[in-house]
């Protein structure tokens, strides 16, 4: 087994953030950590907080840890911030955000840059759930960038996906756009001490009526002001509720099939590209002069490339 993947199982916590280092980093041991962490895995519950920017996904998900701690649970935070495109770099604000748990031995945050991702979350943020699940943690909390009408990759990783919304957004129907209805298992109506609320509430029901009216489970709609801790007991009662219909209805089963097998194409369609990449770059990339002149279109240079890969593949045999 691989050291880190011993001293993760054996909870040691600055193991856990050099492996989460490892995997964002593309460490050479990654996939071999990876694969060793694998069978330490407990099914914690991957818990998903998206919704549009300003709804108050931090201030909920930092009052929600005080609220499970109070009731005796370890929890894991992966709050991913967006990147900028000019200078690479991100605030990482939920650092700020979640500061007073710093210093509690069981609460892991960890805060990470999309990196050039677009879909709401980093390209490694499932790599990390699956270490803080070897870790032994029993919630993991996932809040994605301010998402707006289709950064929906978070409905890969989280057993329950919760939407956070605030009277005063906008138009609902453009929240609901390109599959933010579909992907929901609970509906939060954060800062409900705002005007506006049962206009909102109304709208989600409409909505649920058109997009739900014949789901064998229909999302709930929980209010919460989460700086007056109101409705944390609901948000937790429902996504509570929400796991144990998972796992008598068994599609929590077939979403973990279905998560599985699109981490094993995501993983070969990741290393394929990285091993192609640094095979062209060696190469100079030798077809680009041509590219530029005219001589050579795009498609005509890729199929080159494949074909270059597939017979050094057979080389190799």
């Amino acid at each position: 087994m691989h050291p880190l993947a011993e001293r993760i199982k054996n909870k040691d916590e600055r193991a856990l953030a050099r492996a989460i280092s490892y995997v964002e980093n593309d460490h050479p041991e990654k996939l071999e950590l990876l694969k060793d962490i694998h069978t330490l895995q407990k099914k914690a519950h991957y818990v998903g907080l998206t919704g549009s920017p300003g709804a108050g996904k931090s201030s909920l998900v930092n009052r929600l840890i005080t609220f499970l701690r109070s009731k005796g649970m370890t929890i894991g935070v992966v709050a991913v911030d967006p990147t900028s495109p000019f200078s690479g770099g991100a605030i990482l604000g939920d650092r700020v955000r979640m500061s007073e748990h710093f210093t509690d031995p069981d609460v892991f945050i960890r805060s990470m840059g999309t990196r050039g991702s677009l879909g709401g979350l980093a390209r490694t943020t499932k790599e990390t759930v699956r270490l803080m699940d070897a870790y032994g943690f029993d919630v993991i909390l996932i809040e994605t960038v301010g998402v707006g009408q289709s950064e929906l990759d978070i409905m890969k990783i989280a057993d329950s996906i919760a939407v956070v919304l605030n009277p005063g957004s906008g138009d609902v129907v453009q929240v609901f756009k390109a599959g933010i209805m579909e992907i929901a298992d609970l509906f939060i109506v954060n800062k409900a001490d705002l005007p506006g609320v049962p206009k909102l509430l109304s709208e989600i029901e409409a909505m649920l009526d058109l997009v739900k009216h014949d789901a064998p489970y229909r999302p709930p709609i929980v209010q919460t002001i989460s700086v007056q801790n109101k409705g944390l007991q609901e948000v937790w009662d429902q996504l509570s509720a929400h796991r144990q219909y998972l796992d008598e209805s068994g599609e929590g089963e077939e979403r973990r099939v279905r998560s599985l097998k699109q981490e094993v194409i995501e993983v070969v369609h990741y290393e394929l590209m990285r091993t192609l990449l640094m095979r062209e770059e060696s190469n100079g990339y030798s077809w680009l002069p041509d590219v530029q002149k005219g001589q050579l279109d795009p498609y005509s240079a890729a199929e080159k490339i494949l074909e270059g890969w597939e017979k050094n593949q057979d080389r190799k045999e």
